[in-house]
């Protein structure tokens, strides 16, 4: 019995098994029926704001998208050995790649090559001079005059090759792009085959075949410096002044308010004019104050809370239904005069504003009165007196301002975007500077950019770029591409400017003259 027992257990698991087996089989293909439809969408990079901030944490593994061209851009590994990997495990390599230790050390990896690419290039003039000294002593003696003018060109054509590629590489950087800067790229490779070339010929011209025409190595070290700087002078061109011509205009809006701004960018790839956006949305667009959103979703939570439903066949299968369908006929037949609440709302909201801006005025104004009251007493006290520090003085006159302030700014619904500690600053920083109220309270009542404020709003913010087109693309006309952040995103979408044609109309100068004609009668 024992042994049927657990022979007919081991067969009812058993079943359960395959049946679990079979249902995961079929729940694994909708998922990646699933995944392959949104595989089709979109793809979405990454953008961070500064290199050194802090970062929020990775997407999750459904977040994972790709774009129409997947197989231009991805790779995939396909076999049935045991060494094989699959698109999950390659997903999941990325993933891994995307923690902010795998993110430094791509930065790291990126600067070193650089470096060492740069080392090669100032090196390798200085090698081709000294590699003969070093080889054949009695090469020095035959360097005349000219050969020694070349030498001297040549060393000071490093030095300003040396200070150009200071002035347009070594820069701090503003941004870690998701993709490869390709003209950077192009430059880099272009400057590393020029080395090679030039190499290869010294190797096979001068050591091989022991030429010890001095003057003939100096020129020709002489002529790879030229080269070096011909392709600095192109990477000037591409990285520089290329994009300064205006050709498309954006438009940039954000998803949750609508605010909108305008600009005209010049030959840029997608991250590159994500970059320039994102620069001026820092300094051109208001703070995002989500507090002003939840408006309309509290009115309505108002209007259906006025609403009351009553049961009159009592509890019944049918009781949820009729009472949803009860409320929703109460909304329609209110919806008449639901303008009427939102006209009188706003004008209301309106009132309270101007009524507290004008006592937070007054109370700043007094305030700075006493503090200038201040000042005139201790200037006619003699010398030597105690002055107050600045932030002494805000310290004072803050309590007599606070309480108008803190009703502003909650009506307004601007209390989380001001601290009492940076408004005490701010206010220290006035009196400090001689500001007038005026100049304090522009912080409080004109909403400005996100710059204005604390670092914490902007220093660590992370966004994604989302596009259907490849990153490193450039702009065109029509192209379409999200800028996602954790509260809203930013729609751009580009135009190009249209090509103007003037032309010169000639305006006969006779056509413009006229005669006036006096009648002989008139009233003197």
């Amino acid at each position: 019995m024992d042994t049927e027992s657990t022979y007919s257990g081991y067969s009812h698991y058993s079943g359960r098994s395959r049946g679990s087996h079979r249902h995961g089989e079929r729940s694994r293909e909708r998922r990646k029926s699933r995944s392959k439809d949104s595989s089709r969408s979109e793809k979405s990079v990454t953008i961070t704001a500064s290199p050194g901030a802090p970062l929020a944490e990775p997407p999750a593994q459904g977040e994972e998208v790709q774009d129409d061209n997947w197989g231009e851009t991805t790779t995939a590994v396909t076999g049935t050995s045991e060494h094989s990997l699959s698109q999950e495990d390659i997903v999941q390599i990325g993933k891994d790649l995307e923690v902010p230790g795998g993110r430094d050390c791509r930065r790291y990896l990126s600067l070193g090559l650089a470096g060492s690419l740069g080392l090669l290039v100032f090196l390798t003039p200085v090698a081709f001079l000294v590699l003969p000294l070093a080889l054949w002593t009695d090469t020095a003696r035959r360097c005349g005059t000219a050969c020694e003018g070349l030498l001297i060109s040549a060393v000071f054509k490093l030095l300003i090759l040396l200070l150009a590629v200071w002035a347009l590489f070594l820069r701090p950087p503003r941004a870690r792009l998701p993709r490869v800067n390709v003209p950077q790229a192009l430059l880099l490779l272009l400057a590393l085959l020029c080395v090679i070339s030039y190499s290869l010929f010294y190797a096979v011209r001068v050591v091989d075949q022991e030429d010890k025409n001095y003057e003939g190595i100096v020129q020709y070290a002489v002529s790879l410096v030229d080269a070096l700087l011909f392709i600095h002078y192109l990477g000037l061109v591409l990285l520089e002044l290329r994009h300064l011509q205006p050709t498309f205009s954006v438009r940039v809006m954000r998803s949750t308010d609508g605010e909108t701004r305008h600009y005209n960018l010049g030959q840029l790839s997608i991250q590159q004019a994500a970059l320039v956006i994102l620069e001026h949305y820092y300094r051109d667009f208001p703070v995002h104050n989500p507090a002003l959103l939840t408006a309309s979703k509290s009115r309505a939570a108002k209007h259906l809370a006025g609403l009351k439903v009553y049961s009159v066949d009592g509890p019944g299968n049918n009781a949820s239904a009729g009472q949803s369908q009860a409320m929703m006929a109460a909304a329609a037949r209110r919806r008449d005069s639901s303008h009427n609440e939102l006209y009188y709302e706003e004008a209301d909201h309106e009132r309270r504003a101007r009524k507290r801006r004008a006592r937070l005025v007054v109370a700043v104004e007094e305030a700075f009165t006493h503090i200038q009251r201040l000042q005139d007493e201790e200037q006619k006290k003699a010398a030597g007196g105690e002055v107050m520090d600045p932030r002494e003085a805000a310290q004072a006159i803050f309590p007599s301002m606070a309480r108008a302030l803190q009703k502003y700014l909650r009506t307004t619904r601007q209390q989380h975007c001001h601290s009492m500690e940076s408004i005490q600053q701010h206010l220290a920083f006035c009196i400090a500077n001689n500001m007038t109220p005026k100049a304090f309270l522009e912080s409080y009542l004109t909403p400005g950019p996100t710059l204005q404020y604390g670092r914490e709003r902007w220093l660590s913010a992370r966004w994604k770029l989302v596009s259907e087109e490849a990153v490193t693309r450039g702009l065109k006309d029509g192209s379409v591409f999200l800028l996602n952040n954790v509260d809203f995103s930013l729609v751009v979408t580009v135009t190009r400017i249209p090509y103007i044609s003037l032309a010169e109309e000639f305006i006969d100068p006779k056509s413009h003259k006229f005669v006036l004609r006096m009648q002989s009668e008139t009233s003197v």
